[in-house]
């Protein structure tokens, strides 16, 4: 036990050493430093809330980088030290292979805090034809071998579905690194997949098959990774006609007078159909705490705390686009905010 306690001592001493620099304020009191990685979709809101952090806690400095959720939960789970971020923002809930890696490197009390819902929406430009897809109707789209009927020849949505217009199949999408991508997958291409009772069934008896099948994208140019950048990809989609964009719905708000969302299976985006998760693209959004820092950072509690009073109905992050979650989800983020218990990774898949 008190060999254990050196240990616990001596990282704390060498987090706080390595995070802090004497105070630009004067004071001469230590800064500390917090590093945030992860999602391009939950970066402008933890931008914000760092922002407003740090103009009333001169003596801390939070550093958010956007690195996609993927990339940004290799590096959260790499280890414990001033190496290595203290917090992730994911733009979907940690994978159970994230999860023993992270235990694998000794990050092992991993704490998720949800901090709204936002919606992965399908954006076209202002004078586009494609008012309502369904979720079938993107999988057989972009999937490389949908139905496991052999390779995609679809060139045009008409292709796709007869209802649809003959406008060639180019979607502008997140990489494989991004938790947009992983989302695209779930609640777009595994559900189209699934509306053939055969694949639904493969699930169950095969799910590496079913996975392969139901969530990989052709790579013949119909579908284009456009990096994590989503104004980028707001640009993009404006300037090339018939070209759709996946990207969350704050990006999407933000830039009306360019583009346009088009609905999923009759339902558009908004925080009404988002927040009751009537939306078909509506996704929780979470950051991840590392329990190993919050004893040598104290202002890593403190930050936590910060994000919980503004991502309420009415608060600064909605105005952002942040949808609030409501009732009882509500409730329970704002005590796991406060109580920081660390995630039991036995649920996750």
């Amino acid at each position: 036990m008190k060999t254990q306690t050196l240990v616990v001592t001596a990282l704390a001493a060498a987090l706080a050493a390595c995070g802090s620099n004497s105070g630009g304020d004067g004071s001469g009191a230590a800064r500390q430093q917090l590093k945030v990685v992860g999602s391009s979709t939950v970066y402008p809101f933890t931008t914000a809330v760092a922002e407003q952090f740090q103009r009333e806690n001169k003596n801390v400095s939070v550093v958010v980088e956007s690195t996609g959720t993927g990339a940004g939960m290799k590096l959260f789970c790499g280890g414990v030290g001033a190496n290595y971020p203290d917090v992730e923002n994911a733009s979907r809930q940690i994978k159970k292979s994230e999860y023993d890696a992270c235990v694998a490197n000794g990050v092992k009390n991993v704490i998720e805090v949800p901090v709204g819902i936002d919606g992965l929406t399908i954006i076209e430009g202002k004078g586009a034809q494609l008012a309502n897809l369904t979720q079938a109707d993107i999988y057989k789209a972009l999937a490389a071998n949908p139905f496991g009927k052999g390779p995609n020849k679809a060139q045009t949505w008409k292709d796709v579905n007869p209802a649809l217009p003959a406008v060639k199949i180019r979607v502008l999408g997140p990489p494989p690194t991004s938790g947009t991508r992983d989302s695209l997958a779930e609640l777009y291409l595994e559900k189209g997949c699934n509306s053939d009772p055969a694949m639904a069934a493969l699930k169950k008896s095969d799910e590496a098959k079913h996975k392969d099948i139901c969530t990989k994208v052709r790579e013949d140019g119909a579908f284009v990774e456009a990096g994590e950048n989503d104004n980028l990809l707001v640009q993009k989609v404006t300037s090339q006609p018939g070209t759709l964009g996946v990207l969350g719905y704050s990006y999407l708000e933000e830039n009306l007078d360019k583009v346009k969302p088009v609905q999923i299976g009759g339902v558009s985006p908004s925080e009404g159909t988002i927040a009751d998760l009537s939306y078909p693209g509506a996704r929780k959004l979470y950051i991840y705490i590392k329990g190993e820092h919050l004893p040598a950072k104290p202002a890593l509690r403190d930050f936590v705390a910060a994000y919980a009073k503004q991502w309420g109905k009415g608060g600064p992050l909605e105005k952002r686009g942040l949808v609030p979650l409501l009732g009882g989800d509500a409730t329970g983020a704002a005590q796991q905010a406060t109580e920081l218990k660390p995630l039991d990774g036995t649920s996750l898949k």
